[in-house]
């Protein structure tokens, strides 16, 4: 089995994990920097995937399985927004054309993202694996999982006797997440877009590391794992519901002031603002998770409830507890200016915008 995108730290959970499974004789660990976390016993050669040597490194390791997990939305070290992009993109193209060349390669599995469907005001309640998104993103990470999907299909047609798996994780969350989502929630103060309340999906890391883990497998008795899947927690969360459960105040602002806010916060290294991280706090994004449980026989440990959970146990305390700010928020959401003249009988947890969402 071949790996890449070690160096993170879910790449190098993932390698330390799949050594323990006795169908696992040999994995070989690839990424362009030494990964900081030990491996295990796995085989590990420094090779930037973006060159065509991965073709040789694929090639001389015999490997009949590969997992890409070097999809990611942040940047490793020092990197860049290009150099994620052209990890993202240019490096997937290098990797799947290293496969096609391969005659030992018979399963490939590749870490997407349910950023493929964007966040639009006309968007469906629920995304399944086969609904089209009402508009394509234009930019960011989302723009890479939509060409690096492209490729893979791409790769499958030409390679129809490889088992070909791609999981759309929703936002990966947990103790030790390293994502976008998860540095704008450890912002001591959470800008949100006012009037909107987004509904967000969870994936907590172990949950990650289990389902790449029977997808890289042979498939049991009554399960498919070759597809497109859906990966997230049962159930959803307000964006309210999370600050809320941070102990973390918001500051509703118009959608200008939120993209110069963002703009603010990128230029001051704190987290990836992007626009269509923008978008996802504007109007959110729900997927379906049928085929998640009856084809690939995956049923995640966690809900979205309990990952955000999990993950707020690991943050700094933020400026407020918790029950002090949802005290806040109900004494707000009850005054007779917000509610029309009458006390709001609507909990805080409900959006009057939330159907338009």
């Amino acid at each position: 089995m071949l790996v890449t995108g070690v160096a993170r730290q879910l790449g190098g959970r993932f390698v330390r994990r799949i050594q323990r499974d006795p169908e696992v004789d040999r994995v070989v660990a690839v990424d362009a920097v030494p990964p900081e976390h030990h491996l295990g016993g796995a085989d590990f050669i420094q090779t930037d995937i973006r060159q065509p040597t991965i073709a040789r490194v694929l090639a001389e390791s015999g490997a009949d399985t590969v997992v890409h997990m070097d999809v990611t939305g942040t940047p490793l070290g020092s990197g860049s927004r290009t150099t994620v992009k052209e990890t993202n993109v240019i490096g997937t193209m290098q990797l799947l054309g290293a496969c096609q060349k391969s005659p030992n390669v018979k399963r490939l599995v590749i870490k997407s993202s349910t950023n493929v469907y964007g966040s639009a005001p006309k968007d469906p309640a629920v995304f399944t694996e086969t609904t089209p998104p009402k508009s394509l993103p234009s930019g960011g990470f989302a723009k890479d999982t939509v060409e690096v999907e492209g490729y893979v299909r791409g790769f499958a047609r030409r390679r129809p006797d490889v088992a070909v798996c791609v999981l759309r994780f929703a936002n990966i969350l947990g103790p030790t997440a390293d994502s976008p989502l998860a540095s704008y929630f450890s912002l001591p103060v959470l800008p949100t877009v006012f009037g909107y309340d987004p509904r967000l999906q969870f994936v907590h890391e172990d949950d990650v590391i289990e389902v790449l883990r029977i997808a890289s497998h042979e498939p049991e008795r009554g399960t498919l794992n070759s597809g497109t899947f859906n990966i997230a927690g049962d159930g959803v969360l307000l964006l309210s519901q999370c600050s809320r459960r941070l102990g973390r105040p918001t500051v509703p602002l118009l959608l200008p002031a939120v993209t110069w806010a963002g703009s603010l916060v990128r230029t001051l290294g704190m987290s990836d603002f992007s626009p269509e991280q923008i978008r996802l706090l504007t109007h959110g994004r729900v997927v379906e998770t049928v085929q998640m449980r009856e084809t690939l026989g995956f049923r995640p440990k966690y809900t979205t409830a309990a990952t955000f959970a999990d993950f707020a146990r690991a943050q700094v305390p933020g400026l407020l507890p918790p029950q002090v700010v949802a005290a806040a928020v109900d004494r707000i959401a009850a005054l007779p200016a917000l509610s029309g003249g009458r006390a709001s009988t609507r909990t805080p947890t409900q959006n009057p915008t939330q159907s338009a969402n």
